[in-house]
């Protein structure tokens, strides 16, 4: 059957791919903006999904601000929470699926094997506390699909990668990068690609997508800079944040790989294709 999308946050990292690759593929899209929908405000939720009929939702509306989200944990569970309820609902009005972007940091790190779909949550920050109420939210939507990602990096938003390359261009070339934290960098336009066929297979329930393969942000930003810094691994002691981040976030994406007959991409490609696009 023929699908109709809306997404939510479609000026966002991931908004914005979603919405430029369904276009590319001639796929009937409805995209909002924040400016459009506050969708923390369920009249309003209500009444666009009922005019425009979707039948599929991609929330890829979220408040992101890791660090932040410890002193704002009630606008977190707002954006990231009740919003997500509101979708449901909306969703069950139209009996449309609504796939809902979560986050490796549902999690608490402790596992040293990929985090599987069946895995226990335990959120160690406001942030992953914010991201849980949204994943539970979710389950209110008859049709829902939850999708896990992880450090994500695309060129409409803020991420990683131009972190470590302004401190390059501020003359910094003696950086210090954590490397007791690992995890599966992804590249937003081949997630949007991932919920594209997901969204195409009807799935439902929960998957994870992540690129390949797993390292450190150590090995990320050694990556990123090549010759042109020195980059020092240093511990997460010694480099302290207001949020705790989960040591080990590698995700399995083996429920992935079985629905849609794909594996994950490279995100050593999607850092090439990065730098070229943001030379």
């Amino acid at each position: 059957m023929a699908h109709r999308w809306l997404i939510t946050g479609a000026n966002g990292m991931v908004g914005t791919d979603l919405r430029d690759e369904l276009a590319r593929r001639g796929e009937d899209v409805v995209a909002v903006t924040k400016t459009d929908l506050d969708v923390t405000d369920a009249g309003a939720v209500a009444e666009i999904v009922r005019r425009e009929k979707p039948t599929i939702i991609v929330n890829c509306a979220a408040y992101t601000k890791v660090d932040d989200a410890e002193k704002n944990e009630a606008l977190a569970n707002a954006i990231n929470g009740s919003a997500v309820e509101h979708l449901a609902h909306a969703a069950n009005d139209i009996d449309a699926l609504l796939i809902h972007i979560s986050t490796d940091f549902v999690f608490d790190g402790t596992k040293r094997t990929p985090y599987d779909i069946h895995d226990a949550t335990a959120p160690l920050s406001a942030y992953g506390r914010s991201k849980l109420i949204g994943e539970q939210a979710a389950t209110l939507a008859r049709k829902h699909l939850i999708v896990r990602t992880a450090w994500l990096f695309g060129v409409n938003g803020p991420n990683f990668i131009e972190a470590i390359r302004n401190q390059v261009r501020k003359g910094n070339t003696n950086l210090r990068v954590v490397n007791d934290q690992r995890g599966r960098p992804t590249y937003t336009p081949h997630l949007a690609n991932a919920l594209i066929r997901l969204g195409m297979q009807d799935a439902t329930g929960i998957a994870h997508y992540a690129d390949e393969p797993e390292c450190t942000w150590f090995d990320f930003a050694k990556a990123i800079v090549g010759d042109a810094a020195n980059v020092e691994p240093v511990t997460s002691d010694q480099f302290p944040r207001p949020a705790t981040r989960p040591a080990y976030s590698v995700l399995s994406t083996e429920r992935y790989e079985r629905l849609t007959g794909v594996r994950p991409e490279s995100w050593e490609e999607g850092l090439r294709e990065y730098l070229s696009l943001r030379a």
